[in-house]
């Protein structure tokens, strides 16, 4: 690796930082210090309990009862944390709104409601409402309230009410079709339903009524449907989700068990029924405060990460909440009226910390923008990553064109645990292509097929520690199997990800996409990120996917498929240039079978490329079956691949 380097921070910058400022503690309450980053992460991945007690008093977590071990029990998959600890993740977002009452919690600009900012005060009394009425709606601790929402203030009001009276959460977002919300929503028998019966998105009003009666009518465990209307009338029996925050009421927070069930977040659902991640109150309190350390966030904070409602991002960025930080939420498509549109809003509101994922940085960058240069982002420090590999050149785009004086960190992680492997440290340079270190307290590795550890190889990511964040279970999956099969059954006791990585020395590293969707010709493997930077490196290549066919007996077949720019069409020439970007960028070896054309990457709806599903349908799978639509944000693009496997007959 040792990319070239794009930024080192100051020694100021750093020792500002609260990754420093936790550094210090550990040396003034532990008596340890570290010679660098690497052996603080050995000590943090080694002495687990030493390391997670630290997190939980630099960042004093409140709790009614403390538990007296925090990791019971270290045997992965059946790792237990906090037995007999009691608390509330609700609390630990609000207690700031003791001291910052008048203070702004969050910010919201939606297409749909124009600009929102709410005070801590503000948020902690309706909070308190809701909480109150969803009880008087008989909603018990266990129970799930689930909402079809957007990335708006009543999303997260009516999350932490839920949470804060020991019921649990699940959302899904309001772009979503109906069968992939039932997917999710059946499996969990929800009590209370609430939605947002419409909204604009790229100025055009969608109205969602006649889904969200579909949706309704087949959960018939819900007794209670609470609607925010847009674009109609309340419906009968209906409960108007306004009046539910305008009641003066005293925040009364249940205390529950340290891995008693927060919320319900699902895999992408691409293929088969989506896995129902539940997650606890406790774990998500830890990893949130540890990921703070690695964003470098605080409460002086104003912070943004574009996202979603059915991205886990969307639950990620109450870490920044829980912080004491100002959150702000852009609820719109974000390329309308223009790319320039998100630029404005950072620029606005003054943001500290902008992240997105790095599909969205690659669009700006072929759109051209140069957001440095147009608005003000002299408040700008920070900026993050991550959904897909962020490529060398948009590494580059990000310092030149955004701003030159910036700390760059993208990041990898999952839905699965609600937070990250590998991130950056605020006092680490930033190289093109690389994130900077292993997240602390997560045992990161990269294996080969034999479980031999790798350095400075592409090999599988795995977790050779239990983490507090990893799934408590799925719901549902009454002996573990599910669980078991999806994480630790190629590793005895070590959980795998799913991701190609290589970590050098330093601890720094690259994704290569996903290992399911490996490419290997003629025996030397790659994960598909290298291709997809050789080849969107070019000006005029919007997006691109491609997929390794491999045939018993046979050789592979490798088709690249190319979204060209608006006018261009891929011709021979175009070809030859994308095989002499390969050939010079990659390899030889790595040229592709066929460059076709196509419109558009089907992607799931947290912006990733579909490549395993594409890769078993033109393998011969089943088009109904290999990727499940609903759960697409472009469903209409598979329609080409169809056709394509149907054309070549490659089965």
């Amino acid at each position: 690796m040792s990319s070239k380097v794009l930024w080192t921070p100051t020694s100021a910058r750093y020792d500002a930082s609260t990754m420093a400022e936790f550094e210090r503690f550990v040396e003034e309450n532990r008596g340890l210090t570290f010679d660098d980053y690497n052996a603080m992460w050995r000590w943090s991945v080694d002495d687990l309990e030493g390391f997670w007690n630290a997190i939980w008093d630099f960042f004093d977590i409140r709790a009614s009862v403390r538990p007296k071990k925090l990791l019971v029990k270290r045997q992965m998959p059946d790792m237990e944390w906090g037995t007999g600890g009691m608390l509330n993740y609700a609390e630990n977002v609000l207690k700031h709104a003791e001291h910052r009452e008048d203070l702004p919690a969050i910010i919201v600009q939606s297409e749909t409601f124009d600009r929102h900012e709410m005070t801590w005060g503000d948020l902690r009394g309706q909070v308190a409402s809701v909480a109150a009425h969803l009880r008087g709606m008989g909603v018990k601790q266990g129970d799930r309230v689930v909402a079809i929402l957007p990335n708006t203030q009543t999303a997260l009001i009516a999350f932490l009410a839920t949470v804060s009276i020991g019921a649990v959460w699940s959302l899904c977002a309001p772009d979503m079709g109906h069968v992939a919300i039932l997917d999710r929503f059946r499996q969990i028998a929800p009590k209370v339903l609430i939605a947002q019966d419409g909204y604009i998105h790229s100025g055009k009003t969608v109205d969602r009524r006649k889904v969200l009666a579909e949706i309704g009518a087949s959960l018939p465990s819900v007794v209670q449907f609470v609607t925010l209307p847009v674009v109609g009338e309340l419906p009968d029996g209906h409960v108007d989700w306004r009046a539910l925050t305008q009641d003066e009421v005293a925040l009364d927070i249940v205390q529950v068990p340290f891995e008693h069930p927060l919320w319900i977040v699902y895999s992408s659902g691409t293929t088969g029924n989506p896995k129902p991640i539940v997650h606890g109150h406790g774990g998500i309190i830890l990893e949130s405060c540890k990921q703070s350390l690695h964003h470098d966030v605080r409460a002086k904070d104003r912070y943004c990460w574009l996202t979603s409602s059915g991205w886990i991002m969307w639950n990620s960025q109450w870490m920044a909440l829980g912080q004491g930080a100002t959150v702000a939420i852009f609820d719109g498509a974000p390329n309308f009226p223009d790319f320039g549109v998100i630029w404005r809003f950072v620029a606005n509101e003054r943001l500290t910390f902008f992240g997105a994922g790095a599909a969205y940085f690659s669009s700006c960058m072929k759109a051209g923008i140069k957001p440095g240069r147009d608005v003000d982002l002299s408040a700008l420090r920070s900026t993050g990553s991550t959904g897909s590999p962020l490529s060398a050149d948009t590494y580059d785009w990000i310092y030149r064109d955004v701003k030159a004086d910036q700390w760059l960190a993208p990041i990898s992680g999952g839905t699965d645990l609600a937070g990250a492997f590998v991130l950056g440290h605020p006092g680490m340079s930033v190289r093109a292509g690389e994130m900077q270190c292993r997240a602390l307290g997560n045992a990161v590795r990269s294996f080969d097929a034999q479980g031999q550890e790798l350095f400075g190889e592409v090999g599988e990511l795995v977790c050779t520690e239990p983490l507090p964040s990893m799934p408590l279970y799925f719901w549902g999956d009454e002996d573990g199997s599910r669980l078991f099969d999806s994480y630790f059954a190629d590793y005895p006791g070590v959980w795998r990800h799913g991701d190609w990585i290589a970590i050098d020395e330093t601890g720094s590293s690259v994704i290569y996409g996903r290992s399911d969707a490996t490419i290997n010709r003629k025996g030397l493997r790659l994960g598909s990120a290298e291709i997809y930077q050789a080849v969107e490196g070019l000006d005029w290549v919007m997006d691109s996917l491609v997929v390794d066919l491999e045939f018993l007996g046979r050789e592979s077949f490798m088709p690249l498929f190319v979204v060209p720019a608006a006018g261009v069409t891929l011709d021979q020439a175009h070809k030859e240039e994308i095989i002499a970007a390969i050939r010079t960028q990659v390899s030889a070896r790595f040229v592709p079978n066929e460059i076709v054309q196509i419109s558009g990457v089907p992607r799931t709806l947290s912006g990733k490329k579909l490549e395993v599903p594409v890769k078993k349908l033109l393998l011969g799978g089943d088009p109904a079956t290999v990727v499940n639509r609903d759960s697409m944000a472009n469903p209409d693009s598979f329609d080409f691949f169809i056709a394509y496997a149907d054309a070549r007959a490659i089965a």
